[in-house]
């Protein structure tokens, strides 16, 4: 069986890529509330039609362009954390990766601002959970099992740290962009001194 695309479908994959484009960056400079369907169709020179090919409303829009934002700021810190030479450099390459991607206007107000309103507060909690709950648990999991970490329970353990990720994402999004490097240089210790709290005795 062929795999190569028909010029129809390499067409339709090329049109939704686009409409996520132009989307971040509608959704990013206007909001949800504040985009129409029409203007980031007409960004790409393609008819409302268009959209509903792909979505089935502005909402699901904004949960394809949420989801690919996500997907790629944990692919991210997934990465820096490969690159570390031991569990406890891997989660605090993590850490940086993910604060630098807070840090960034359309990831911070689309991610931390806009989703929890665009998607609703249930479903935006579990799309968070989904995407950076694992990424948590395996970097806590390596620290424990390396000796890094004295014992702890795991979902226990995962659970605050996620939440006080969450709570990093969230003021990061919120802060000016002149004040943004303190405070992620901030977040960066308070969550060190935290770590090292947990840390085994030599």
């Amino acid at each position: 069986m062929s795999t190569v695309k028909s010029r129809r479908e390499q067409y339709s994959e090329a049109t939704r890529a686009a409409l996520l484009v132009a989307a971040t960056r509608r959704f990013g400079e206007h909001g949800f509330s504040g985009t129409a369907l029409e203007d980031i169709a007409a960004d790409i020179q393609a008819t409302r039609g268009a959209i509903y090919h792909h979505f089935a409303n502005k909402t699901a829009l904004f949960e394809a362009v949420f989801e690919r934002l996500e997907t790629e700021a944990m692919e991210l810190s997934a990465s820096a954390a490969a690159r570390a030479a031991d569990p406890w450099a891997a989660a605090f390459a993590a850490l940086d990766a993910f604060l630098d991607r807070c840090c960034d206007p359309v990831y911070g107000r689309l991610v931390w601002q806009e989703a929890p309103i665009a998607l609703g507060w249930v479903r935006w909690q579990a799309a968070e959970a989904q995407f950076a709950y694992g990424l948590v648990e395996q970097l806590i999991k390596a620290l424990v099992d390396g000796g890094d970490f004295d014992e702890q329970p795991l979902e226990t353990t995962t659970r605050l740290v996620f939440g006080m990720l969450g709570t990093a994402g969230m003021a990061l999004a919120e802060a000016s962009d002149v004040d943004k490097p303190q405070l992620k240089a901030e977040y960066t210790s308070v969550i060190g001194r935290m770590a090292s709290g947990l840390r085994r005795p030599a």
